[in-house]
């Protein structure tokens, strides 16, 4: 529980020491602000950012301009993995919708130490399993649910990510963008959270839950997903990187971060 505290990222401090340590001279701890665009969908991948705390969302675009989220990560997942098949373009948006802190590292440092530690691969492999049952599911859900469920559900999301407790900094405009709808409609549904008060009220830019209520509201999919996802990053199954053998050239367990920026 100690390392995890002083790491943060629930899937850095799942890694054995030695392991870790190829990344940790590496990591630079900067800040997350609201709405900051981490990485735009078409753009090259230029940092790796494993959250500390914050949310997260991802953001597919189509060519008309409309925009629906497909998943929202925190301190469970990272931001930007996918450059470990290779130099690639982000197929989306990356969009800090809650604030918080993040450690990033550079792609090349990454598939350096990535060539070196069988535990590093299986984190990879760990992240994309839990990143594309998230996607699945959301498009299963945005098919099949009500707007009202499905705000529900990403708003029970963001709160499990967040510990500002329960005020929520979301903007209409933001709800929209997550659920794919015209702006009236996020409108509507708001109406309809306050009235069921699942929402206690609806400040501008901010919402405050009634997190027992909401989970009446939201559709199965989200405890569904939730159990899904936890199974993925449970203990039981990060133990398969402590499986692995360790780096033959490892740095020392306990080498502090390159750079610390609050």
């Amino acid at each position: 529980m100690e390392r995890a505290t002083r790491v943060g990222n629930r899937l850095l401090a799942a890694l054995p020491p030695a392991d870790f340590a190829l990344l940790a001279p590496h990591l630079r701890k900067v800040p997350l602000q609201h709405d900051e665009v981490l990485v735009r969908s078409g753009d090259r991948i230029d940092h790796i950012y494993f959250p500390c705390s914050g949310a997260i969302a991802l953001i597919m675009e189509l060519p008309n301009g409309q925009t629906a989220a497909t998943a929202v990560v925190g301190n469970d997942a990272a931001i930007g993995l996918m450059t470990a098949l290779g130099p690639l373009r982000s197929p989306m948006t990356a969009v800090v919708r809650v604030a918080g802190a993040a450690l990033q590292i550079s792609p090349t440092r990454f598939q350096t130490a990535l060539e070196r530690s069988p535990a590093l691969r299986g984190l990879v492999q760990l992240l994309s399993r839990a990143l594309m049952t998230q996607i699945q599911h959301v498009a299963a859900c945005n098919a099949l649910h009500s707007v009202e469920a499905r705000l529900a559900r990403w708003l029970l999301h963001i709160h499990d990510r967040t510990d500002g407790g329960d005020v929520l900094p979301l903007t209409q405009e933001t709800l929209s963008e997550l659920l794919g709808v015209r702006r009236t409609t996020v409108t509507h549904v708001i109406g309809a959270l306050r009235t069921s008060r699942a929402l206690k009220s609806s400040r501008r830019g901010q919402l405050e839950i009634d997190r027992r209520r909401l989970e009446v509201v939201a559709c199965e999919c989200y405890k569904v997903m939730s159990r899904r996802i936890d199974r993925i990053v449970s203990q039981d199954a990060l133990k398969v990187l402590h499986a692995a053998p360790p780096p033959n050239d490892s740095l020392p367990p306990d080498v502090p971060f390159a750079k610390a920026d609050s």
